[in-house]
C-alpha cells in the first residue's frame, strides 16, 4: 500500500510518500481502507520533533480518518468488511483502572494514532476494533475523517475540565484552528455567550457564522482590552487556549473572579509566565486537558449525526500532497481542518 512515513524529524521533505507492508489485525484489530484523514497541529510536530519526547520512528502520522473495514481480526465479532467507520484517535490498554472507568485518556500506555503508532496517513490502517465508530450517515467520509480529535480535545477541555454553565462568559482564542472552531459550536451547545477571537476579519465572520456571540480580530485590537470592555471589566468565566505563551498572560487576566483557563498545547511556546497574585486573589483555576475519553467521543458523534455539532472542513487535498497540507497549517490561513483523501 502507500502510505505516508517519517523517518527522521525535520521539515515538509522528511514527508515521504512511499510503498510499506499491509497492515494485518490482531485478534482484537480490524483493518480499514481509509478514505480520508484529517491533518492536525500534532502531525506538524510529530514531523519536527519535540525535545524531551520520542516518536517511534519510521512512523505513518495521523490521528483522524473515515473510511470502510477490510479486513477484521478472529475475535472481532461486532464489525465486517464493509462497514464504514470513523476512527477514535485514542489508544489505550483496556485493562486498567483507568480505563475500566471510562478515564481510557487517562490510561498509563494511553497513545494517539500517528504519534505512537501508525496512524491514518496511509491506504489502510489496523487499529483496535473498539476505535471503529460506526460512521453517521449524514457526514460525507470528508467530514467523518475530519472531527474526532479537535471535537474531542474541545469537548473535554469544555464539558469535564472547565465544566461551562448556561450564560458563562467563555473566550476562545485562536479561533480559526480545529480545536476552537469545535469549541464554538459546543460552548454554544451548553448554553454560553462565546467570544471568539482571531487574527484576521475573515477568521472572525467564519466564527461568528459557527455561532459566536462576540469576534475580536486581534491583529486590529488587544483582546484583554476588548474583553474587559465587552464584560464591563469583569472577565470572563472560561478561556480555552492552545495557544501557549503568546496568549498565557493575557489569558489569565482576562479570567474573572473564580475563572478558569483551560490549556491544551503550547503552539507559541511552554515558556509562559503566571503573577501568582492573580491566581489565589481571584480564586482562578488553571487546567490542563489532553484529549478525551471514548465515551466523550461517542456523545460527540451523537450531537453531529443529529445536526447539533458540525465538522468544520477548509479545504480537501489528495493524501500525496500531505507536505501541501502542512504548509497550509504552518501559514495560519486555515480555518477548521484539513482533510486528505486516500481513495
Amino acid at each position: 500500500m502507500r502510505a505516508v512515513v517519517i523517518r527522521e524529524h525535520g521539515d515538509l521533505d522528511v514527508l515521504r510518500f512511499e510503498d510499506v507492508a499491509e497492515p494485518v489485525p490482531k485478534a482484537d484489530e480490524v483493518v480499514v481502507r481509509v478514505r480520508a484523514s484529517g491533518v492536525n497541529n500534532l502531525d506538524t510536530w510529530v514531523r519536527r520533533g519535540v525535545p524531551g519526547h520520542t516518536f517511534p520512528l519510521p512512523i505513518v502520522p495521523g490521528s483522524d480518518a473515515s473510511g470502510v473495514v477490510e479486513t477484521v481480526g478472529a475475535g472481532v465479532t461486532h464489525l465486517k468488511p464493509g462497514d464504514p467507520v470513523l476512527l477514535a484517535p485514542g489508544v489505550s490498554c483496556g485493562l486498567c483502572r483507568a480505563c475500566l472507568e471510562g478515564n481510557d485518556h487517562l490510561c498509563r500506555w494511553y497513545g494517539i494514532l500517528g504519534e505512537s503508532r501508525d496512524g491514518t496517513c496511509a491506504e489502510l490502517v489496523a487499529v483496535p476494533a473498539r476505535n471503529a465508530i460506526p460512521k453517521p450517515g449524514n457526514l460525507s467520509f470528508e467530514e467523518a475523517g475530519s472531527f474526532a480529535l479537535v471535537f474531542l480535545t474541545a469537548w473535554h477541555m469544555l464539558v469535564a475540565r472547565a465544566q461551562a454553565r448556561p450564560g458563562e462568559w467563555v473566550l476562545i482564542r485562536a479561533a480559526g484552528s480545529g480545536v476552537s472552531s469545535a469549541a464554538i459550536q459546543i460552548a454554544k451547545l451548553h448554553g454560553a455567550m462565546v467570544i471568539a477571537e482571531a487574527r484576521s476579519a475573515e477568521k472572525c465572520a467564519r466564527a461568528a457564522a459557527l455561532g459566536a456571540d462576540v469576534t475580536i480580530d486581534s491583529a486590529e485590537k488587544d483582546a484583554f482590552e476588548e474583553v474587559r470592555r465587552l464584560t464591563g471589566k469583569r472577565g470572563v468565566d472560561v478561556v480555552v487556549d492552545h495557544v501557549g505563551e503568546a496568549t498565557w498572560e493575557s489569558s489569565v487576566k482576562c479570567l474573572a473572579r473564580g475563572g478558569r483557563l483551560v490549556l491544551c498545547g503550547a503552539t507559541t511556546g511552554a515558556d509562559a509566565r503566571t503573577n501568582l497574585r492573580l491566581l489565589f486573589f481571584k480564586n482562578l483555576s488553571l487546567l490542563g486537558s489532553t484529549m478525551g475519553s471514548q465515551g466523550e467521543l461517542r456523545d460527540i458523534v451523537g450531537h453531529i449525526e443529529a445536526g447539533r455539532l458540525k465538522p468544520v472542513v477548509h479545504t480537501v487535498l489528495p493524501l500525496a500532497r500531505v507536505a501541501d497540507a502542512h504548509r497550509l497549517l504552518a501559514g495560519r490561513s486555515v480555518f477548521g481542518k484539513i482533510v486528505l483523501t486516500a481513495a
